[in-house]
């Protein structure tokens, strides 16, 4: 479906049938993120494509999608919540981000993110660490997408400044060893997505030198996830159909993954318990299980 900024419809509508899509795909739970501002056409920083100003806020856009997505959970039975991104060109957004996802922390909205060129910093782009802090002063949660085509370096910024619970991508980290030996201790998570890291050219186009191959091989924290799956026209299964078959995945890593997941979510710790719980039954696996 195209949706052009502004469309009021077309947002809720697109929300909807995300998690519909994700109720085909088999999935229990799900965190949708994007950016409310590139689908808003009213704010302070115009974006090139959108000069003409409008009346749809990125306030208005979270509601929305908010919206879109508890429609979408009663009809199709799929826990879903959203984080909202910054977006590295634009640090002026930043602090609108936090503060929204600071207003709707209780209508399923559980984190922020940072997208974009990994090549813009924070010290030169202030506006996103100020963002950061504030989260972390409210107790919102934090990824950050890093690593993924820029330098380790990016990710240690993302950890060390932006106190990132989670890493989006992540593969460069493994250039520098002493960060990825930290980074397994500490049992950072890495949000990993095989099929979108061929298409962008983030990673080498043949599967059997994805990194993520060094994450099972470790035992690190990650997942498998699609990445702007309209853009690309993937799909969760594809994900790990080609996990399965050029990398090696077994049913048993699918599970540790999963759980592994599941723990690294971003719900309420009792929301989180119940989730993981779903899992091991369904596993047949006594929850304590050590992997």
């Amino acid at each position: 479906m195209h949706v052009i900024a502004g469309d009021r419809d077309a947002i809720k509508r697109l929300a909807f049938e995300f998690v519909e899509d994700k109720a085909k795909e088999g999935v229990i739970y799900v965190e949708v993120r994007y950016s409310p501002h590139l689908l808003a056409n009213c704010h302070v920083d115009p974006i090139p494509w959108n000069q003409a100003e409008g009346d749809l806020s990125p306030d208005e856009v979270v509601r929305l999608v908010n919206e879109g997505l508890k429609d979408g959970e009663r009809a199709f039975h799929v826990k879903v919540r959203s984080i909202l991104c910054c977006m590295r060109h634009m640090p002026s957004w930043s602090a609108d981000v936090v503060e929204l996802c600071k207003k709707y922390r209780h209508e399923g909205v559980v984190a922020i993110d940072l997208a974009g060129d990994e090549s813009l910093n924070c010290e030169a782009y202030p506006g996103h660490r100020r963002a950061y802090e504030e989260a972390v002063r409210c107790g919102i949660h934090r990824t950050v997408h890093a690593g993924e085509v820029g330098p380790a370096s990016v990710v240690k910024e993302a950890v060390e400044v932006l106190k990132a619970e989670r890493v989006g991508h992540g593969y460069r980290t493994l250039e520098d060893r002493v960060l990825y030996e930290q980074l397994l201790a500490q049992n950072m998570h890495f949000e990993v997505c095989p099929i979108s890291s061929k298409l962008t050219g983030a990673c080498d186009a043949d599967f059997t030198k994805h990194p993520v191959i060094t994450f099972r091989r470790d035992k690190a924290n990650y997942s498998l996830n699609t990445d702007d799956p309209l853009i690309f026209g993937s799909t969760l299964q594809l994900d790990y159909s080609v996990a399965q078959e050029h990398m090696g995945f077994t049913h048993d890593e699918f599970k540790r993954l999963n759980i592994c997941s599941a723990s690294s979510c971003f719900l309420p710790e009792e929301e989180k318990s119940e989730l993981l719980g779903k899992l091991y039954k369904a596993y047949g696996m006594i929850q304590s299980v050590a992997f």
